[in-house]
This record gives C-alpha cells, sequence and structure tokens, in this order.
C-alpha cells in the first residue's frame, strides 16, 4: 500500500485526434484516459513547416478537450493527429533570444537565423513572487518627460499605465519612453505587441535597428491579424521572458506593453468561442482573474525589478469601462490621456488632473517637489472651475487675484508641454529631454511669476525655461526690427 501522502504516477493519454474546429477553438478526442490537464499543450501533427500549437481549455466530457490554437487554423481537417505534451506550452528564454522578434510560442519571425537547440525554455504560466521576497524599494524612475515626471512620477520595478482613446498618443508616448529608458537605462527591455498592426510592428523593428538598440531587446508580438489566442498569450510570453532576465540574470527589466486592452479583448473572444456566458458590457466572467495573473507577475525581487509601461485603449473614451477600471486597480501610476488636450495642441495630451501616481509623495519624492507638484495641480484646477466663467464673460470679469493664476496657469499649460525625439521627422522640432530638476525650477519660476511679461507662445513646446527665454528673447528681437 502506498503512504497516504504518495501520489501515484498516471499514465497521460498522449494521442488523440481533431474532432471539430470552430475558428480558434479545436475540440480533440482522446481515445484513453486521463485527459491532458488544464493549460497544457496539445501539437497538431498536419502537413505544414510548423506545428500547430494548442492550449487545452475545458473538459467537454470523458474523452474530448476543447483546445485554443495560437496559429491561423485554415486548413486543420477532422481526423488529424494530436499529440499531448503532458505540458504547458513552453517558450525560448536567455541571451540568444535578445535583438529577435519572436511570436506567441517563441518562434523567430525577423527571417533571422534560428534559434540554438540547448536553449532553455521556460513555461508561460508561472506564480507572482512570495510577497516575502518582493522588494518594497520606491525608486523614482526619471523619463525627462516634464509633465510625467514632475505630475505622475515612475517607479522603477512599478506598473504605470497611460489609458487614452483612439488618436490622443498613446504609442507616441511608448515609443518616446522607450527611446528615454534605452538612452538612461542599463537593463533588458522587452516589448510585448498586442494587437497591433503590421505596420506599427515593422516600423519599431527598424527604428531599434537603427538607432543601435535591438541587441538588449527582445520584441513579442501577437498582431491584430492573428487568432484571439495568439493576441491573448503574447503578454504572458514576454513577461516569461522578463522574469527569466530578472530571476537567472538579476538584471533590470523594462517591460512596455501596447495595448493592454487588446489581451482584454483577445480574453472576451475566446471565452465567447468557449461558449461561456458573458458578464458586464459583454466582458468575459473570468475579467478580473485574467488581469490580475497578468499584472501580479509583475514585481521585483531583491536586487532586480521588472519595471512595466502599459498602453491601455479606451473605448469610445469611457474611463468607466469595466476593461479600463479593473486594469487600472492594479497601477502604481495612471496616466489619463486627454481628448480636450490633444485638441487644444497640448501635447503630450496629458490630463494634469485626471493623472496620478502614489509616489508623488513627500517622503519619497521630497517636499520640494511635492509642493511644487501641488501648486501646480491647484493652479491649474482653479483655471479649470474659471474656465466656464472666463468663455462667458471673458477673463476681464475675474477678480484681481483669479486673473493672476489664470495668466499662470495658461503659462504653465504651455511649459508642460514638450517636442519628442521620435516625431522629430514629422514636426520639424527637435526633440528635448529635460532633467528632473530643471522641470521644478521653471515651473516654480512661472507660479512665481517670473514669466508673467512673456509671451505665452514662448514657453509653447519647449524644453526648459532657459530654451524658453532664448525664445521670448529671439521674438522680441524679430518685433523690434520690424
Amino acid at each position: 500500500m502506498p503512504e497516504q501522502d504518495e501520489i501515484t504516477a498516471v499514465p497521460l493519454s498522449t494521442s488523440g485526434i481533431v474532432h471539430a474546429v470552430r475558428g480558434a477553438v479545436v475540440d480533440v478526442v482522446f481515445a484513453d484516459l486521463p485527459l491532458p490537464p488544464i493549460n497544457s499543450a496539445l501539437v497538431a501533427e498536419w502537413d505544414r513547416p510548423t506545428d500547430l500549437i494548442l492550449e487545452v481549455h475545458s473538459h467537454l466530457d470523458q474523452s474530448t478537450v476543447r483546445a485554443v490554437a495560437f496559429q491561423s487554423t485554415a486548413g486543420l481537417a477532422r481526423g488529424v493527429s494530436v499529440h499531448a505534451t503532458g505540458e504547458p506550452v513552453t517558450i525560448p528564454v536567455g541571451q540568444a533570444v535578445l535583438g529577435r522578434l519572436l511570436d506567441v510560442v517563441g518562434n523567430p519571425q525577423d527571417n533571422g537565423p534560428a534559434l540554438p537547440d540547448d536553449i532553455p525554455r521556460r513555461s508561460i504560466h508561472a506564480l507572482p513572487p512570495l510577497l516575502k521576497s518582493q522588494s518594497s524599494a520606491t525608486e523614482i524612475f526619471e523619463t525627462g518627460i516634464k509633465i510625467i515626471d514632475l505630475l505622475t512620477p515612475l517607479a522603477q520595478g512599478g506598473k504605470a499605465a497611460m489609458f487614452g482613446g483612439a488618436g490622443v498618443g498613446k504609442t507616441v508616448l511608448v515609443m518616446e519612453l522607450i527611446r528615454a529608458m534605452v538612452e538612461k537605462y542599463e537593463g533588458i527591455s522587452v516589448f510585448a505587441g498586442i494587437g497591433e498592426r503590421s505596420r506599427e510592428g515593422h516600423e519599431l523593428l527598424t527604428e531599434m535597428q537603427g538607432s543601435g538598440v535591438l541587441e538588449r531587446t527582445v520584441l513579442v508580438y501577437g498582431q491584430m491579424n492573428e487568432p484571439p489566442g495568439a493576441r491573448w498569450r503574447a503578454p504572458l510570453t514576454a513577461l516569461t521572458i522578463s522574469e527569466y532576465f530578472r530571476d537567472q540574470k538579476h538584471r533590470n527589466v523594462l517591460l512596455l506593453m501596447d495595448n493592454v486592452f487588446r489581451f482584454v479583448q483577445a480574453g472576451a473572444e475566446v471565452s465567447s468561442l468557449l461558449g461561456r456566458l458573458p458578464s458586464r458590457v459583454g466582458y468575459q466572467p473570468t475579467l478580473a482573474s485574467e488581469v490580475a495573473g497578468l499584472q501580479e507577475r509583475i514585481a521585483s525581487v531583491a536586487g532586480s525589478a521588472v519595471t512595466a509601461i502599459q498602453a491601455v485603449y479606451v473605448p469610445a473614451d469611457d474611463f468607466t469601462d469595466p476593461a479600463v477600471t479593473t486594469i487600472s486597480g492594479h497601477m502604481d501610476c495612471v496616466i489619463k490621456l486627454s481628448r480636450a488636450q490633444a485638441s487644444e495642441g497640448f501635447y503630450p495630451a496629458i490630463d494634469p488632473l485626471g493623472s496620478s501616481s502614489i509616489l508623488l509623495d513627500p517622503q519619497v519624492v521630497g517636499d520640494a517637489h511635492y509642493q511644487t507638484a501641488e501648486a501646480v495641480r491647484q493652479a491649474l484646477a482653479r483655471f479649470h472651475e474659471l474656465s466656464d466663467i472666463i468663455s462667458l464673460l471673458g477673463v476681464e470679469e475675474l477678480g484681481t487675484a483669479d486673473r493672476l493664476i489664470v495668466k499662470r496657469a495658461r503659462r504653465l499649460q504651455r511649459f508642460l508641454t514638450q517636442p519628442f525625439m521620435v516625431t522629430e521627422a514629422f514636426t520639424g522640432m527637435p526633440g528635448a529631454s529635460v532633467p528632473l530638476a530643471e522641470t521644478l525650477s521653471g515651473c516654480r519660476a512661472i507660479l512665481d511669476g517670473v514669466t508673467d511679461d512673456w509671451s505665452e507662445s514662448s514657453l509653447y513646446m519647449v524644453g526648459t525655461l532657459e530654451d524658453a527665454k532664448k525664445k521670448e528673447a529671439a521674438a522680441k528681437s524679430a518685433e523690434d526690427a520690424a
């Protein structure tokens, strides 16, 4: 008799046949028990150059499993032989994947050489680090973008998300952060393109090759034209590579994801294909657990950190959407992109009153930074309150104190705009990266009235206050000459 805590090994049913194909969902019948476990991988052995990878998601009866395909199932017929691996989907990790573009199952897609056979592999499913082993250090992650460093500072090892509707500049902001981080950041960068257009993926790869930063970067794509299973699991593939460098190589990792809403959307597609009843607003009933399963794995341990910056599409600009509220609950820093800001030409179009960061605390950033940020926010909030009165009656009807606040708030609005290096080719304006100390001194000078006599346009789309001063002097000399 075996001991009570001894587990008797049960042989796994290793071969089955395709019973039904409905788009990305495939039913497979196995003749023998036990069935492959949930989240284990199946390999369809069809007449194509690469095997079709399936992932088990439910047991329909004693002999049938329902699985989700990670590649297109076009051409897959009933009766095709399927092999059960008995383990989750594994992907290649390690030094050999640096500088490569991979798909969701780790196959190179950049027309480069094949990965070596002895490359280590890891399962895309893993538990987050234990709470006792996670690091609670709060080190500020300076980006060189004025409005982010001032009002929504990022944490090394934290999670930041940029929320915005279509066309307000999420991807441009992510691209600028990639460029800024690569210059200052000595770690590894992992980019997950979830539901990306093929054009965007090609542009990013070409730009990274041109800038020479691809050697320290891994690109993982589950693109818009791929099945929902690929888009659903692409962030887990990127996260698994990040965890390997964090845990095995003890390197800091910058994880960038564009767009996390597409991960939720792909999960909803998979859920409906699996036959689950939808929940609120048509989303999958497992929305909260799927988002938590992804976000909780993004963590820091002693000596190395995974810092995540994520773009999140907001459908119809509805910030109360269940996907948006679920994702934002996991974030240390929430950056809200505003269509109103973009329509007025204020780029980056970040809403200074709707964005927040848990790091904006005097014990973390210091009293000077905190007091300046609060003063800026108060001035902008008061200007926002008075905007209706100004539009109806004009600024002349305000009291002296309010007129002064409005004058300085308008200058602050313009000073917090910034030309980006990734948009130089489109705007013709050289990009600017501004140290935090320059941002704080510039905002404090505006609040103290140093720029009250300057033209507002002198502060628009500049880097430091010194740049604005030069612009103002040039404008005055041109005016005098005329």
